[in-house]
């Protein structure tokens, strides 16, 4: 089955790609949240018109990531976990504290847009991607230190 989604899904697409998902998905879970709408000829000649008289206004977005994603090159961050004697963090880190440092240094990032590849269980140093366009990323390093 083919739809429209008409919002950004992590595992899936960013709003105004048409996909293929298998039926149950679909009519199940994204039709009836409003995630999607089925991608018929007409749905379809919609999205394309649309795609066109939005074109300067997505090109807008993409220039304002572009721009945020060379602000955001040379940031590292510090994080402090509470950690047992052998350096394993009590928890983990995840995109919220993340996200947190960040602001914390002046950027305005959603904690969706952040995506850690490996659990960070123990103090080292890891890195996050930031996926701020369909087209656009910047990883940031990331160093867990052990709080006292």
């Amino acid at each position: 089955m083919q739809v429209i989604l008409k919002e950004n899904i992590t595992s899936l697409g960013y709003k105004d790609d048409v996909v293929t998902v298998k039926d149950g998905y679909g009519r199940n879970f994204l039709i009836p949240k409003g995630k999607a709408v089925i991608a018929s000829d007409s749905s379809l000649k919609v999205l394309e018109e649309n795609l066109k008289q939005r074109a300067h206004k997505l090109a807008k977005i993409k220039d304002d990531a572009l721009a945020l994603a060379a602000k955001l090159e040379n940031v590292s961050l510090i994080i402090g976990a509470k950690t047992s004697s052998t350096g394993t963090i009590f928890g983990s880190v995840t995109n919220i504290q993340i996200a947190d440092e960040l602001t914390k240094k002046g950027f305005d990032i959603d904690r969706k847009v952040i995506v850690i590849k490996e659990p960070v269980k123990e103090i080292g140093k890891y890195n996050a991607q930031l996926k701020l366009h369909k087209e656009v990323s910047v990883d940031i390093p990331f160093e867990v230190i052990s709080e006292v």
